[in-house]
């Protein structure tokens, strides 16, 4: 299994990053190929809203990182979201990669109905915050950075295998036995 793990956190020793990292850890140890990319360290543009990719299937801004991505999208058969909460919500750049990727990820029928391209493929969402317990739920922090994620997958036919929303993590030095042990059995229902 081919697995793209999209690292939005632009702490490479963050709670997201760590949370990452014990997946792929597992995913290697059970001998899965992984790609793990940090998206933060991309180099792309914003997308500009021309609407050709509807037209040519790609989007037609120079060569870039995002048209990287997005090859890695196609051939991938699982996909590992993880971004921090940021104002209730996922990062910029993640937003603005996924955004590059409208064309390979949903197709539109002459009607405007959204049609899946990315079928078959399976993914995790992981998410932390600094809001403490319950209200990272009742503030919509945790959860509208869920749901961000979540409409971008559903619309492009991915089946969500599990989310971990990492609560609390302003005074949290270590990450959590209980989320590491966590993320390793997430990491396993991507077999399923």
């Amino acid at each position: 299994m081919k697995v793209l793990i999209l690292n939005a956190s632009p702490r490479k020793t963050g709670k997201v990053s760590q949370i990452l990292g014990a997946m792929e850890k597992r995913l290697k140890a059970d001998g899965h190929e992984t790609e793990f990319v940090e998206v933060n360290g991309l180099d792309f543009k914003c997308c500009i809203g021309c609407m050709k990719c509807r037209e040519k299937g790609d989007c037609i801004l120079p060569k870039d990182d995002a048209h990287r991505i997005g090859a890695s999208l196609k051939a991938c058969d699982a996909i590992v979201v993880g971004s921090p909460v940021y104002w209730g919500n996922i990062s910029g750049k993640l937003k603005s990669l996924f955004d590059r990727q409208v064309a390979l990820m949903m197709g539109e029928s002459k009607m405007g109905i959204p049609i899946p391209l990315l079928k078959g493929k399976k993914a995790l969402i992981v998410n932390a915050c600094t809001t403490p317990f319950p209200l990272n739920i009742l503030a919509g922090q945790s959860t509208k950075a869920y749901a961000a994620v979540k409409e971008i997958l559903y619309y492009s036919g991915v089946k969500i295998k599990g989310k971990i929303m990492l609560a609390g993590t302003k005074n949290m030095q270590a990450l959590p036995e209980k989320i590491i042990s966590r993320a390793e059995k997430l990491a396993k229902k991507l077999e399923e």
